[in-house]
């Protein structure tokens, strides 16, 4: 006997044949831009390439040396940048034929991706080529020739040199005392240890050759979360102090004995962040947190907080800000995130301190904690200098974002129940709908205890990635862009 589809069921496989061929086709269309894109990108860099290996010659003079030196460095980081466009256009269309599969049934990515594998922005082999070939030119072109009998005959040194001078210690951050027109190293003391020697931050201060405003950047003040530290090295390196309007403060690490012992807390394991602005007699922590805000905080005008996700969380690059105030508002806009979200701050934060002191403060996440991560911590940076531009503290323009962040009314985490072993689904900054099914718990013989579905439309902030879960652990950060900014918002940060 031979079995015949209902009209009913027939339409119903019309109208998915229809989807999934509108999809197949626009799919593969912006593949196809963004291959252009790529191809243009990539034949410009081979041929500036071909070029400068043409150009270079032993013995150049010096100034020719010094402008080759700098077009193939720009070249580089061009060819750097291509290779991160290639990647995330790579990740974006595996996340994009997950989904397809989710809704128009598997075998589509199955179908599809072969396809994008052929083109050129997906072939690492024809991105990482020319970025690879560069790099050689450069350290074939740039190495300093060793003369003979120079490692038999030189006198020997000590394994480790000192190269630095000497760096003051400071009870007080006192910008008029550091000299205009020069970039300033101290230590700042904040409380002392058992054995009576000060516990201190690194403090930088680069104090501009014309007038403008004072700007606090700090980062590790969860001593675990170290991103904000190479965005602050690389920062104070390309500045021009003669250019520089106002004063620029950073402290790469907020909190010393956290990030000595590779932690989140405090050296007793609590949370600065929880505590500011401290007390001037309590315990060690508050003491601490108190000198934070007493001795180098308040001096700020403005105020940039970097941090990363916690410990067995990743995080999206995006902004925490109270978005009422117009003044953290655009800054948290400038700093070109993925993801905006309103918060007021939470009780006892260092930029509820800050903006309570009158200073305009915002929380920058920037990825994940005990790494560096390349590209978040570029990214990171550019906002960073579009907020100083904006100020007018720099000369350069405001670079802008090729996406619009996500602007989150509000958000929240979702816990674990139960404890097990955890699955998180959804990928960073993506978005789920009510109903999705984000995460399971399975037991330890591999059997599904809980499944936990969206509970209502959002975006991914952040997840936890750490398998290990116990009850009430955080399973994942969803942002929720419903528009209405409420006057005190907290999704429970900690």
């Amino acid at each position: 006997m031979q079995y015949v589809d209902s009209p009913s069921v027939l339409s119903q496989n019309d109208e998915k044949d229809s989807s999934s061929d509108a999809f197949r086709s626009s799919f593969l269309e912006q593949c196809s831009k963004v291959n252009a894109r790529y191809q243009q990108q990539h034949e410009d860099a081979c041929s500036k390439l071909a070029v400068l290996e043409k150009k270079w010659a032993p013995g150049m003079p010096e100034p020719e040396l010094q402008n080759w030196k700098a077009e193939l460095t720009s070249l580089i980081t061009q060819l750097e940048i291509l290779s991160d466009f290639a990647q995330t256009n790579i990740m974006a269309s595996r996340r994009i034929l997950e989904k397809a599969d989710a809704v128009l049934g598997q075998g589509t990515a199955q179908e599809l991706w072969p396809e994008v594998s052929k083109l050129s922005f997906a072939s690492l082999a024809g991105d990482e080529l020319p970025l690879h070939k560069a790099r050689a030119v450069w350290r074939r072109c740039t190495a300093v020739p060793v003369s003979q009998g120079t490692l038999v005959d030189a006198e020997p040194k000590s394994r480790a040199q000192r190269v630095v001078q000497p760096i003051p210690t400071l009870t007080e951050l006192d910008i008029e005392s550091f000299p205009v027109g020069k970039i300033s190293r101290v230590w700042i003391a904040l409380a002392e240890d058992g054995m009576g020697l000060p516990i201190r931050v690194p403090v930088m201060i680069a104090r501009g050759a014309l007038q403008g405003p004072i700007v606090g950047i700090t980062a590790a003040l969860h001593g675990n979360e170290l991103n904000g530290i190479p965005l602050i090295h690389r920062l104070f390196k390309d500045l021009d102090t003669q250019t520089l309007h106002g004063t620029l403060v950073a402290v790469p690490v907020a909190n010393s004995p956290g990030y000595l012992l590779s932690q989140r807390g405090y050296s007793d394991g609590s949370d600065l962040n929880r505590m500011m602005p401290g007390k001037p007699d309590a315990s060690g922590p508050q003491v601490y947190a108190y000198n934070l805000i007493q001795r180098i905080v308040r001096h700020f005008e403005y105020l940039i907080d970097l941090h990363t996700a916690s410990r067995g969380r990743i995080n999206s690059l995006y902004v925490r800000a109270n978005l009422r105030d117009p003044r953290t508002a655009r800054m948290a806009r400038l700093q070109n995130p993925q993801i905006i979200v309103h918060n007021t701050s939470p009780g006892g934060s260092l930029r509820g301190a800050a903006m309570n002191l009158g200073i305009p403060a915002i929380t920058v996440e920037i990825g994940d904690p005990s790494t560096f991560n390349e590209t978040y911590v570029k990214n990171a940076l550019i906002g960073v200098t579009n907020i100083l531009s904006q100020m007018t503290m720099l000369p350069d323009q405001e670079t802008p974002s090729d996406y619009e962040p996500v602007v989150c009314s509000r958000s929240y985490w979702i816990f674990a129940k139960s404890g097990g072993i955890l699955t998180v689904y959804p990928e960073l900054a993506t978005w789920v709908r009510a109903g999705d099914l984000i995460a399971t718990v399975k037991n330890v013989f591999g059997d599904v205890e809980e499944e936990y579905y969206a509970p209502q439309d959002g975006v991914i902030v952040g997840k936890h990635v750490d398998p290990v879960c116990q009850t009430g652990n955080r399973i994942l950060h969803l942002g929720v862009a419903d528009g209405e900014l409420q006057a005190i918002v907290d999704d429970g940060h900690m």
